[in-house]
């Protein structure tokens, strides 16, 4: 008795669970069927039913046609197609950042970098640094300061002076004065000690710069009123982080896969002149410049540059809230190991130019560029107006003057695919402010200089 009920008990739950099945199949099939016939169009509905139906439908409802949402990438693939999906979402998110919050986002991520320095040694410097920055070097000044500088390179090879009528002369000889007395009280009046090792000129002339710049600003503040707002720093800190070109992964794990170049740049000036306005540009946005940019073919590992990892960093020297977040003019001092003096022994003065026309165009790059995204510009979002800074290069006696025009900061493969804008640096060879200090006298004192160095500080006035 007991194994025939086990047996009857058996047989009832396999029925029961046939049922449950035979309804969960017909169940599915309804909405199968409900599905497809939702998806009909009224058209086809109306000819399955007859022409009672037809009668009434709406000819707007039979042209219209079913849509679907875009078929996007998986965000999380591997997939060519998904990182360009993530990027252009990150790219969005940035867009309705603030200016502190995207710098954070843009430099969050630390991968290996080259090391740019501004003051190096390398044969050839400007012409890599040139391809680094998308810069396209000219010699000579722009049209405002044109007529200063080729007088003076006319004037020092006739060994005559010339004069400019820019500024009076009792305030010409209050500079004149200023310069003189800096160069003897550094050079005659200050006792000092031993310098360090490879640093002499930053302990007998870098006071001598300090003076005559800040000088400078306080006496030309009664003639520009965009000094008299402006600030001065001293041994400031500038960092600049972009992107510009690709390589293949020679080893590893991701060997063959291609990678963005990633590119720092610390510099220290020796003192920079910021103001509250910018400065006007040198030349329109979509002009055309004969001058291109040279193409370096090679990795930045034969310059020799170094990679390294560490924090990313874009900074103006100060807070994106300054209120003198645009930059004027910065002072650099020529470093110990490039001297005039001990270059000219072993016949390499052209490199000693070189050398300075690489400081210029890395260190100038470097703040323009940082100024520019302080403004809300990136790679994404290329700047709609030039940016302009000027920098001024010297050992103490030889002065050359810079200027620089950002017009680009597409420097990626992406957005440098269409892009025809490129950065502009102008420049100088030294010019000699005075020949020699004999005693309490300063012989040979080039007002030439003197003059487009005061044309370089009233620009913008």
């Amino acid at each position: 008795m007991e194994v025939a009920s086990c047996q009857f008990r058996t047989q009832e739950i396999r029925k029961q669970s046939q049922r449950q099945h035979m309804l969960l199949t017909r169940n599915n099939l309804l909405a199968t069927m409900a599905a497809v016939m939702a998806r009909l169009s009224v058209r086809q509905l109306s000819c399955m039913r007859g022409p009672a139906l037809s009668a009434n439908v709406n000819p707007n409802i039979c042209d219209s046609t079913a849509k679907y949402p875009p078929i996007l990438p998986s965000p999380t693939a591997k997939s060519r197609s998904a990182k360009r999906r993530r990027v252009a979402e990150f790219f969005d998110e940035l867009r309705g950042l603030s200016v502190k919050d995207k710098l954070t986002s843009l430099t969050k991520f630390q991968r290996m970098k080259y090391v740019v320095y501004p003051q190096t040694f390398a044969l050839n410097a400007d012409r890599w640094y040139q391809h680094f920055t998308k810069t396209a070097y000219i010699s000579g000044l722009p049209n405002k300061y044109s007529k200063s500088s080729h007088s003076i390179q006319d004037a020092a090879e006739s060994g005559s002076q010339t004069t400019f009528s820019q500024i009076d002369d009792a305030l010409f000889g209050e500079i004149r004065t200023l310069i003189c007395d800096s160069l003897l009280q550094e050079n005659c009046q200050v006792i000092k000690g031993r310098a360090f090792l490879y640093r002499a000129l930053e302990h007998s002339i870098g006071p001598f710069l300090r003076n005559v710049a800040s000088g400078l600003a306080c006496i030309l503040a009664k003639q520009s009123p965009l000094l008299r707002s402006s600030t001065f720093d001293s041994d400031p800190q500038v960092n600049f982080y972009w992107i510009r070109g690709k390589r293949n992964i020679p080893c590893g794990h991701r060997r063959g896969r291609p990678e963005p170049l990633r590119f720092q740049i610390d510099d220290r000036p020796h003192s920079q002149l910021r103001i509250q306005q910018q400065l006007p540009e040198f030349v329109p946005l979509g002009s055309e410049v004969s001058v291109e940019v040279p193409v370096v073919q090679h990795l930045p590992d034969r310059l020799p540059l170094f990679r390294r990892q560490y924090e990313n960093s874009i900074y103006a020297g100060a807070k994106v809230d300054d209120p003198c977040c645009y930059g004027h003019t910065q002072f650099h001092l020529v470093p110990d190991h490039l001297r005039r003096d001990g270059v000219n022994k072993h016949k390499s003065g052209d490199h000693v130019e070189m050398a300075v026309r690489a400081n210029a165009i890395a260190s100038l790059f470097a703040w323009t560029g940082a100024q520019a995204m302080y403004q809300g510009f990136w790679s994404a979002e290329d700047v709609d107006k030039p940016f302009v800074s000027q920098a001024i290069i010297t050992d103490g006696q030889h002065f050359s003057f810079f200027c620089y025009q950002l017009n680009t900061l597409a420097l990626t493969d992406e957005a440098d695919a269409n892009n025809t804008r490129k950065n502009l640096c102008w420049g100088t060879e030294g010019l000699r402010l005075y020949e020699n200090i004999n005693g309490n006298q300063v012989i040979g004192l080039n007002d030439d200089v003197i003059r487009l160095l005061v044309q370089f500080l009233l620009n913008g006035a």
